[in-house]
C-alpha cells in the first residue's frame, strides 16, 4: 500500500472548498484544511481544521509548514454580481492579491505542488458580448479586458503570477478555470449567492403562480457546472501533469428565463417574471470550451443541468423552510 498524501484546502469551509475535501477524502487523502471560518457541515468537514487568516503571511507559512503533498488554493473572497458591484473592487482585489500570493509563497517554499482555482471572469468582455457566445478557448485571455472589476482583474494577475513561478521552475502549479459551478451546501442568500442559488431560492419562497425579480432581460446566457463535476475536475487536474491554465465547465449553455423555467418545473410551480434593468447582469454570454480539457484529462464536465439542479433546489427549498421568510 503506498503512502497516503496529505492535501491542504484553503477555504475548506466554503462552497466549493468542503465539496472538495470530501471528495479528497473519498480519494483516500488525510484533508486538512483552513479557513476563516468554522465547517459548517458535518459531513464535508476536513480531517483537520485550523482558523487561518491568509491574508497574513506569517499564517500562510505557519499552515503549510507542517508540510503536504498537495495545495487546493480555492480561499478568496468572493459573491454574486451584487457584491462584486456594489463598491467592494478594492477590497477583493486586496484581500485575494494577498491570500493567494502568501499561500503560492508558501507552497514553493515547502515544495507542495499548488493548485490556483481561477475563474471565467479573465476572458474578455469583448468576446462575451452576444448570447450565442463562442465558447471560450484557454488561448483567448489577451488582449486582456477581464470581466467583474477587481475580481477579474485579480484573478488574471494571479495567473500570471502562478506561471512565472513555473517558469521560473519555483513551484509545481495547476490552474484551473472555473465556470459558474453550483449545487448544494452553497451561500443561499445575504448578498454573496451566486445566480443559481439566488433563483432556486426565489422560486422556493415564491408561491405557485407568484413572480419573481430576475436581474437583466433574461436573454444572457450562461453555462452552469454542478459541483461534483467542478471538483472532479479539480481532482483530475492535480493528479495531471499539466501546468497550463484549463477550463473546468460546462459546455450547455442556457439563457437565464430558460433556467428559471428549469426551476420552476422542477419546483412544480408555474412561476412569472419580473426583469429588474436597473441591476447588473453580468456579460451577455459566456460558456466554456472543453476541447482542452477532453484533450488532457480524458474527461468533461457531464452532469445535465436539469439532473444537477433537482438536488440543489431541494436542498435550498429545505434551507429557506428552516430560515424562514427571506428575500424574494
Amino acid at each position: 500500500m503506498g503512502v497516503l498524501k496529505r492535501a491542504l484546502v484553503t477555504g475548506s469551509s466554503g462552497f466549493l472548498g468542503s465539496h472538495l475535501v470530501r471528495r479528497l477524502q473519498q480519494a483516500g487523502q488525510i484533508v486538512h484544511g483552513v479557513d476563516i471560518v468554522a465547517p459548517r457541515y458535518p459531513e464535508l468537514a476536513p480531517d483537520q481544521f485550523e482558523h487561518v487568516d491568509l491574508r497574513r503571511g506569517y499564517a500562510a507559512y505557519h499552515a503549510l509548514a507542517r508540510g503536504y503533498d498537495e495545495v487546493y488554493d480555492l480561499a478568496a473572497l468572493v459573491g454574486g454580481l451584487g457584491y462584486i458591484h456594489h463598491g467592494n473592487h478594492a477590497t477583493i482585489a486586496t484581500d485575494n492579491t494577498l491570500i493567494n500570493l502568501h499561500v503560492l509563497q508558501a507552497a514553493a517554499q515547502t515544495g507542495a505542488r499548488y493548485l490556483f482555482t481561477s475563474s471565467a471572469v479573465v476572458y474578455p468582455e469583448y468576446k462575451q458580448a452576444k448570447p450565442d457566445v463562442t465558447p471560450l478557448k484557454e488561448d483567448s485571455v489577451f488582449p486582456a479586458y477581464p470581466s467583474e472589476g477587481g475580481y477579474g482583474w485579480q484573478k488574471l494577475f494571479h495567473e500570471q503570477l502562478v506561471g512565472y513561478y513555473r517558469d521560473a521552475g519555483m513551484a509545481d502549479v495547476r490552474i484551473a478555470r472555473l465556470h459558474n459551478s453550483y449545487g448544494t451546501h452553497c451561500t443561499v442568500d445575504g448578498g454573496k449567492e451566486k445566480a443559481p442559488a439566488a433563483l432556486c431560492r426565489k422560486v422556493a419562497a415564491a408561491p405557485d403562480g407568484g413572480t419573481i425579480d430576475v436581474w437583466g432581460d433574461g436573454e444572457q446566457t450562461r453555462s452552469f457546472t454542478y459541483v461534483a463535476d467542478t471538483v472532479e475536475g479539480l481532482y483530475r487536474l492535480m493528479q495531471s501533469g499539466y501546468d497550463q491554465p484549463l477550463n473546468i465547465g460546462s459546455s450547455e449553455l442556457v439563457t437565464i428565463n430558460a433556467f428559471v423555467a428549469m426551476i420552476a418545473h422542477v419546483a412544480g410551480k408555474t412561476i412569472h417574471l419580473r426583469h429588474d434593468l436597473s441591476q447588473p447582469e453580468g456579460v451577455r454570454g459566456r460558456n466554456s470550451s472543453n476541447a482542452r480539457i477532453r484533450a488532457v484529462l480524458d474527461w468533461e464536465p457531464s452532469t445535465p443541468l436539469r439532473d444537477g439542479i433537482a438536488p440543489t433546489y431541494q436542498w435550498i427549498t429545505e434551507q429557506v423552510a428552516q430560515r424562514g421568510k427571506v428575500a424574494a
